[in-house]
């Protein structure tokens, strides 16, 4: 696990404990989680949480609220299971106001099994004096003490988030920092994401077979190539036998956001017979919120009837659909011929490196000076926006500060136009830029 990995935190329990009630108390103000996204909306299934100095993603793994008995407990063993595969600490929700179900035990067994960190939270309590006695009654889970808070109020939670982050793994600073190109292959279920694996692989290492969702869990895959060693982060693994499109959406986000959070490299994968979706630009909003370098994989295209003009109107198209994503590279590969299957290691090198690039202050300024000089900044009520100065506090992605007389003054549209005279000069192809734009006064 590389050290800026943030750990990840799944919450699960039966319809209705109150996890969602939980997610916006611990989400705080960051309840739209896609602002900066133009034309994504998608639920929250997952959030960033800040505690103290510590800050991890936090994901809801229910899927929908079913109706009978039986069906809750398969719910609940699906949820636990991808609790189980991609989270570091699992935190298991109960209430006190339902008691203990036969469910809720059933599911304690599995987690107990896991051998995963769980954390036992019973939620809804409202009066700890009132409560105390039927709280006590979770003992019989054999999940160790449980925490009583209520999401509601707001009570309770330092206690869970101390127990939580507990648990969190320690970075091993002493370890040797792994420089290998981590990158994560995302995409819908179906697309050849297994299948480019594999190839990359030269051997089958993955199973893969036609039902949508069979592949087994999330395994990194170690490639040489050229004597370089990446590592790849698949995201494949859904085991699921009921295929309810919502759910399988649902989980598949939540994979995604885990094999993301690791990697630096999303490679999307888009099956170029079905064409570029809006589920396809709903997966790639999560790698561009995470701020990782995007390379888009169009496979399966040995598949298509091409004349010249086809690839001009599909790289078109997907320019429309992932629009808030210009800065993407476009590969048209196929897995199944092994087609630009090098080309895709060359571009994961360019971009790497691209993600990872740091500018000088005094070339920065430079450009910013030309750019202001070339497009006045604009005015607000006879007002106008100053921009005193430039500089790149970080990698991975590259994020700039801009210090200004009025941040008002700074519209989007302006900050755009100063990312592409950055990018005019130093490319950048591959990777999100970020800019952080801050206030200053003029007599300083």
């Amino acid at each position: 696990m590389s050290k800026n990995r943030k750990p990840i935190v799944a919450v699960v329990g039966r319809p209705n404990v109150g996890k969602s009630t939980l997610f916006n108390a611990l989400a705080g103000e960051n309840i739209s989680i896609v602002k900066d996204t133009p034309g994504i909306t998608r639920d929250r299934i997952y959030t960033d949480v800040t505690w103290l100095d510590k800050t991890f993603t936090l994901i809801d793994t229910g899927g929908i609220e079913p109706e009978s008995k039986d069906v809750i407990l398969s719910q609940m063993r699906e949820q636990a299971q991808i609790a189980i595969d991609t989270a570091d600490v699992i935190i298991f929700l109960v209430d006190v106001k339902q008691g203990l179900q036969d469910a809720d035990s059933k599911v304690a067994d599995i987690l107990r099994r896991s051998k995963k960190p769980v954390i036992l939270v019973v939620n809804k309590v409202d009066s700890v004096n009132k409560f105390m006695a039927e709280v006590y009654e979770f003992y019989q889970l054999g999940i160790g003490d449980p925490i009583p808070i209520s999401a509601a109020n707001r009570t309770g939670l330092g206690d869970m988030l101390e127990a939580v982050s507990a648990h969190f793994p320690e970075w091993d600073t002493s370890d040797e920092e792994d420089e290998r190109p981590k990158v994560a292959i995302i995409g819908k279920p179906n697309v050849g994401k297994s299948s480019i694996i594999n190839k990359l692989l030269g051997e089958n290492r993955l199973i893969v077979s036609d039902v949508a969702g069979t592949t087994r869990d999330a395994v990194d895959a170690e490639v040489k190539f050229h004597g370089k060693e990446y590592v790849f982060i698949d995201t494949a693994g859904l085991r699921r036998k009921n295929k309810i499109k919502e759910e399988l959406e649902h989980f598949m986000i939540v994979r995604t956001v885990s094999a993301v959070e690791r990697a630096d490299i999303a490679v999307l994968v888009i099956d170029a017979k079905e064409g570029v979706t809006e589920q396809d630009a709903k997966i790639a909003g999560i790698a561009h919120d995470r701020g990782k370098a995007v390379i888009i994989a169009v496979n399966k295209w040995d598949a298509i009837e091409k004349n010249d003009k086809t690839i001009y109107r599909f790289t078109e198209k997907i320019r429309e659909t992932l629009s808030f994503m210009p800065y993407a590279e476009i590969l048209f590969i196929s897995a199944q011929t092994g087609q630009r299957m090098n080309k895709l290691f060359e571009t994961i090198d360019v971009v790497s490196e691209n993600h990872a690039m740091r500018v000088q202050t005094g070339v920065l300024n430079e450009i910013m000076t030309e750019a202001v000089a070339m497009q006045q900044p604009p005015t607000d009520k006879g007002k106008r926006l100053k921009l005193y100065y430039i500089t790149q506090v970080a990698v991975k992605p590259p994020t700039f500060v801009i210090f200004v007389n009025d941040k008002e003054l700074m519209h989007f549209s302006y900050t755009r136009y100063i990312e592409n005279q950055i990018r005019e000069t130093f490319g950048f192809r591959g990777t999100p830029l970020r800019f952080i734009i801050r206030e200053r006064n003029e007599e300083k």
